[in-house]
């Protein structure tokens, strides 16, 4: 039995939270609201964020971050992106020194584009870190589906005691050393399912979502390589598994925020209906400038940009991405 923790009490981190004590761990899981720490507590329930599904009992849930983290083998944290930074740095104390952490956040910091990993690491310059991720929607994993996904760290041990510590029989887990490759899969993506979201509302058809998925596939893999990852991490779970996923299917929160836009709801009001986030509208913004900074061409990112930011008409977006130079498929 391995004493987790787990910062970040959304449904990632609570589908996570269950998984690790359905597998026999001892689980903390912090939870910024009041009502999340009760409900699990009492009813073994986040009936805020993954309604439905009943937690293990080895699932307990703190309100004070340094309880959760008291005595931990192995910290995951699963809060949104642009927050990991100000959390891990409010507890960095707390945080137990030398103990693998585990990064399941999945975005680019828009102030310093530090992916997550490279965040963690800034802030914790003891700890060994692990990124996960991989196609995993909460719902699905707290339902034990079968699901399998990626850790990926510069350490084989740290990446080897996620694996051991998170596999179950319907979760598969993969080690991997590419930290960056599996990173810039896991953030770009959202990006794409916003595309692939707008180009639905839009009442186009499965032809556009095969094209925006594959050419999306082709900028995610020319920002990862400029960024030192490899090609075959792109390919692999981390990217054109989770890129499929997120851009196809039904409980995608980026896609169907793509969706409202294109059809002609404004970004603000979209955004003010919801309480889950979606990773693809900062990550859009961070994105984009990273590509700037590396000089990668991103056409899909950046129209993506003008529709959510500077009030591009969608339609005409789409337009002009399809006529755009011709060229060769391939670099």
């Amino acid at each position: 039995m391995t004493k987790c923790a787990v910062v970040g009490a959304g449904a990632w981190g609570t589908a996570l939270a269950d998984l690790l004590g359905r597998n026999g761990h001892a689980v903390r899981i912090w939870a910024h609201e009041w009502d999340v720490v009760e409900a699990i507590n009492r009813s073994h329930e986040n009936r805020r964020f993954l309604k439905g599904h009943k937690l293990d009992a080895r699932v307990t849930a703190c309100a004070d971050l340094a309880e959760a983290l008291d005595g931990a083998e192995l910290v995951t944290v699963a809060t949104p992106s642009q927050v990991l930074r100000k959390i891990i740095r409010g507890a960095r104390e707390s945080f137990p020194a030398r103990v693998p952490v585990v990064v399941a956040a999945k975005g680019i910091e828009v102030e310093s584009l530090a992916l997550m990993t490279d965040v963690a690491s800034d802030e914790l310059v003891d700890s060994t870190v692990v990124a996960l991720s991989g196609p995993s929607f909460a719902v699905e994993v707290a339902s034990r589906q079968p699901t399998a996904v990626v850790v990926a760290s510069v350490s084989p041990d740290a990446a080897r005691f996620a694996q051991q510590t998170f596999s179950s029989a319907d979760f598969r887990t993969y080690t991997s050393a590419d930290v960056t490759g599996v990173e810039i899969g896991g953030s770009v993506k959202n990006v794409m399912a916003v595309a692939t979201g707008i180009a639905e509302g839009l009442g186009l058809g499965f032809n556009a979502r095969a094209a925006l998925i594959t050419r999306g596939l082709a900028e995610m893999t020319r920002l990862g390589t400029r960024l030192g990852a490899k090609s075959s991490t792109l390919a692999g779970l981390a990217g054109l598994g989770d890129l499929v996923l997120t851009c196809t299917g039904s409980l995608s929160r980026n896609r169907s925020l793509g969706i409202e836009v294109g059809r002609g709801v404004p970004l603000d009001d979209v955004l003010a209906e919801r309480e889950t986030v979606a990773e693809g509208v900062v990550t859009t913004r961070s994105t984009r400038a990273l590509a700037a900074r590396e000089g990668v061409e991103m056409p899909i990112v950046d129209a993506v940009y003008r529709v959510l930011f500077d009030g591009h008409p969608a339609r005409d977006a789409i337009g002009s991405l399809m006529s755009r130079e011709l060229r060769s498929e391939t670099d």
